[in-house]
């Protein structure tokens, strides 16, 4: 660092994207990514306002707002959009949160949380996940400041049940309750309808996974709307325009196109269960995952040698390396023939 980083941050560590190799060409199942392409609609799209990148982008991107709150049966003033779902993740923490209130989430879970406690000076109240990677909702009852939770969990892909969730939202009706939905689209139930229901729960989800945009970085939050006024507030003092014109009009698209997201998720559920099974069948433990990855380990070979092993063969996978979960590696959901070719490498280095 600097002399002139302030000091605020001296003990800040940033998130760790995973890896973007640019040395060869990879089986590349690091980063939940999708394997599809976006839907056609989108790229067309895309091309027919190309020519409008001299002018600003609208900074209500209204026309995504309405796409979004038409496919989920909410007003629009319900919605909020924003650069990737990470940014909307950075708003939730600076509109609901300072030096008194904290935040409350789990030790396994997206490690963009911890970071965002951080940078923003937030206290952070860290409930461990029960022995088993599931939930413990009584610990974060027990929790004085805000919650977020990722549901299906990152790093386990573990989906806890609407009914656990609406019972932590109506533990404390006095604070927010944010549900990181990025990967519910693979097998997960949205809490679509608790919003509806009460005044302090965020539903956040993302473009990036289950609508094959992930380069597009387009995010989401539902919500009532003096919560979302509060979100836009921040967002305002920030970034007016933090969506383009092309990914405006991509995330319409994509979330008009109905047909090729449930194609494209289905593909995805059917080779998660694929290599699920294969995994098994080879000795691994596999959490359940119900998102497009999985979590899994096995006795013949420690992760971070699995990890190198299979990037010796052109397979990426993700070596997170956090103490609870060091024996495992979470591999993102390919094509049918990826994970057919991840089986056939697992199996050479077995």
């Amino acid at each position: 660092m600097s002399r002139f980083f302030s000091k605020t941050h001296d003990n800040l560590t940033p998130y760790t994207p995973g890896e973007q190799p640019r040395d060869r060409k990879y089986i590349k199942l690091n980063t939940n990514e999708s394997p599809f392409a976006p839907s056609p609609k989108v790229v067309e799209a895309i091309q027919s306002k190309a020519n409008l990148l001299n002018l600003y982008s609208d900074p209500t991107a209204l026309s995504l707002k309405q796409a979004i709150a038409n496919r989920y049966g909410v007003d629009e003033d319900m919605v909020t959009v924003s650069n990737g779902s990470d940014e909307i993740l950075a708003f939730c923490f600076m509109a609901f949160c300072d030096g008194k209130t904290p935040m409350a989430y789990f030790d396994v879970t997206y490690g963009f949380y911890k970071v965002y406690a951080e940078l923003f000076n937030i206290k952070s109240e860290v409930v461990a996940l029960k022995e088993d990677f599931t939930a413990d909702f009584d610990g974060l009852k027990k929790t004085q400041g805000n919650v977020i939770i990722a549901n299906p969990n990152a790093q386990t892909g573990i989906f806890e049940s609407l009914e656990d969730i609406e019972s932590l939202v109506r533990a404390k009706a006095d604070r927010v309750v944010i549900v990181d939905e990025a990967y519910c689209d693979f097998g997960g139930k949205s809490c679509i309808e608790l919003v509806k229901k009460y005044d302090n729960l965020i539903l956040v989800s993302t473009f990036s996974k289950s609508r094959n945009l992930a380069g597009g970085r387009i995010g989401y939050a539902i919500a009532n709307g003096k919560l979302v006024c509060d979100l836009e507030t921040v967002k305002f003092s920030f970034n007016p325009y933090n969506l383009g014109t092309l990914p405006i009009e991509a995330g319409v698209e994509a979330m008009k196109d109905v047909a090729y997201f449930e194609q494209c998720t289905k593909k995805v559920v059917e080779a998660r269960e694929y290599t699920k099974k294969e995994l098994i069948s080879l000795g691994f433990e596999v959490l359940n995952s119900s998102a497009n990855f999985l979590l899994a380990r096995t006795d013949k070979m420690q992760g971070k040698n699995l990890y190198l092993a299979l990037k010796e063969k052109g397979i990426l996978v993700r070596y997170l390396g956090d103490e609870r979960i060091k024996d495992f590696i979470r591999i993102t959901i390919g094509s049918a023939q990826e994970m057919q070719a991840f089986i056939a490498a697992v199996k050479e280095i077995l």
